[in-house]
């Protein structure tokens, strides 16, 4: 393939390393501040980029929503997280007129995951959930995307379910509706989450580790490479 990278920090950083031991080329960037010096051209547009076959996004909002207004047509393949509904909207609209592909997580397990989360919640009613997760201390949004990704799955099973964030100025015991939320940061960790369903009793506690963030881009890679030969839609870990 010929790849267009949507930012150029650690993550595509990884993206293009990766892609070009799997024989992939970069065309070039799209970054919000050219002046800087990249290993590869650098694009202000999407349309720009005549020679890509695909695109493969790991940026921002601020960056990515604008570009998604733009008239173009080339098969996208989205991670980033902040407003993640408007991010989707735009996709579900663009998809009309080319494939797109979105996951607030671009690793396989998570999506196995969220899998396993559809058959156990249901089987564990009964039970409390708690969500944690922990990521290293530049990362600056809490709770994570795919943290979020959970919760929504969790939400889609049990009726009235209430996130909650903070506890320490409640006075009051747990409610059964509500799923705990918590974010540790600290040193250089990955990405770590967990689902706890505590019931009386007993617990089970279903955890994903990631042990380097290449987990990320070859996701994104698979994800692309599969993609291009996709008829027009939106697409997520689900359908693709």
């Amino acid at each position: 393939m010929k790849i267009l990278l949507i930012g150029y920090g650690a993550m595509n950083e990884r993206v293009a390393r990766l892609a070009e031991q799997r024989g992939h080329d970069i065309v070039g960037v799209i970054v919000r501040d050219a002046t800087k010096s990249y290993p590869y051209p650098t694009f202000e547009h999407i349309s720009e980029a005549e020679a890509a076959d695909v695109a493969i996004d790991f940026s921002n909002p601020e960056l990515l929503l604008p570009l998604l207004e733009e008239s173009f047509n080339l098969p996208l393949v989205v991670a980033t997280t902040g407003q993640k509904d408007a991010i989707i909207n735009q996709l579900q609209h663009l998809g009309q007129d080319m494939p797109t592909f979105f996951s607030a997580n671009m690793s396989y397990g998570i999506h196995v995951l969220t899998k396993i989360l559809e058959a156990a919640v249901p089987l564990l009613n009964d039970f409390d959930i708690e969500l944690t997760e922990a990521h290293h201390n530049q990362k600056v949004d809490a709770p994570s995307g795919t943290l979020v990704k959970l919760y929504d799955v969790i939400d889609s099973l049990r009726n009235d379910v209430t996130p909650v964030y903070d506890r320490h100025e409640q006075s009051e015991k747990r409610t059964a509706n509500e799923i705990g939320i918590h974010a540790k940061r600290g040193g250089t960790i990955v990405g770590e989450h967990e689902v706890l369903f505590a019931g009386t009793d007993e617990t089970i506690e279903i955890t994903h580790r990631a042990q380097s963030k290449d987990i990320f881009a070859n996701g994104s890679l698979t994800a692309a490479e599969k993609l291009i030969h996709k008829s027009n839609g939106f697409y997520t870990f689900d359908n693709l």
